[in-house]
């Protein structure tokens, strides 16, 4: 992972025991990815969190508010689809990293 951490992706999904810490850091790597592609700013998450930094001096905290979202989502929902619930990426993702966003 590039600038997540697996403390904060612990702390956000509110998770105490480390046998699942390999899970984790492969979503996050996962996240930082999909986040990096989505906001078209270069086409790894380095050249992103270059042009983030250069941008703004810093990645903008919704930048790792969605991204930690991403990562809630996939570890909470592990197959996008049950015969009872069908899951997607939260709208509040769009929200959060649209304004960061080069078309």
């Amino acid at each position: 992972m590039k600038y997540l951490s697996l403390e904060y992706i612990k702390q956000h999904s509110r998770i105490d025991y480390d046998c699942e810490d390999g899970l984790l850091e492969m979503y996050g790597d996962s996240a930082e990815e999909t986040v990096a592609q989505y906001l078209n700013r270069g086409k790894t998450v380095d050249e992103m969190v270059a042009d983030l930094t250069a941008v703004y001096g810093h990645i903008p905290a919704p930048i790792y508010h969605a991204a930690l979202m991403l990562v809630d989502v996939s570890y909470q929902y592990r197959s996008p689809i049950s015969p009872t619930n069908v899951s997607a990426v939260p709208y509040t993702f769009d929200i959060l990293v649209k304004p960061y966003m080069k078309l």
